[in-house]
């Protein structure tokens, strides 16, 4: 009968269904010595329970929180600096690029600027050659009297 009860206490402790006494009647039944022969197999698994419930640790912890907190703050002044050096190289290369872009429309200026001057260059280069002919005649006509 008490195994049967036993049994019934273990299933609902292995659901995670039993109370702190009905625990402690559990171990107790595994402590008396009494233990139905199908329910042995338990026996090793409450014992250890037990014996590591009495276990204690009386080593020291090394504390590492503090290199820890170094590190990240280390790390956050370099997420500052990069992102502040980044934005330094980026407003200056779009300077660069701005200046370039008024260097650009300035020499395509210069250039329609220049190749007019050169039609009208041409065209006055004309008019002159005429102008030689003219004064090359007239000498003729002043030379020859």
């Amino acid at each position: 009968m008490e195994s049967d009860k036993i049994k019934k206490l273990i299933n609902s402790y292995f659901e995670a269904e039993t109370s702190v006494a009905e625990e402690k009647e559990i171990r107790e039944y595994f402590r008396s010595g009494e233990v139905a022969p199908e329910l042995l197999k338990y026996g090793p698994m409450f014992d250890y329970f037990a014996q590591a419930k009495e276990e204690t640790y009386t080593g020291s912890m090394p504390r590492k929180s503090g290199n820890r907190k170094k590190i990240y703050s280390w790390l956050s002044v370099a997420a500052v600096i990069g992102i502040g050096l980044g934005l330094f190289l980026e407003n200056r290369y779009s300077a660069q690029q701005e200046e370039q872009e008024h260097a650009e429309y300035a020499y395509q200026e210069t250039r329609k600027a220049l190749q007019l001057l050169t039609s009208n260059l041409d065209r006055g280069t004309e008019k002159v050659a005429y102008l030689h002919e003219f004064e090359i005649a007239t000498e003729k006509i002043y030379n020859n009297p």
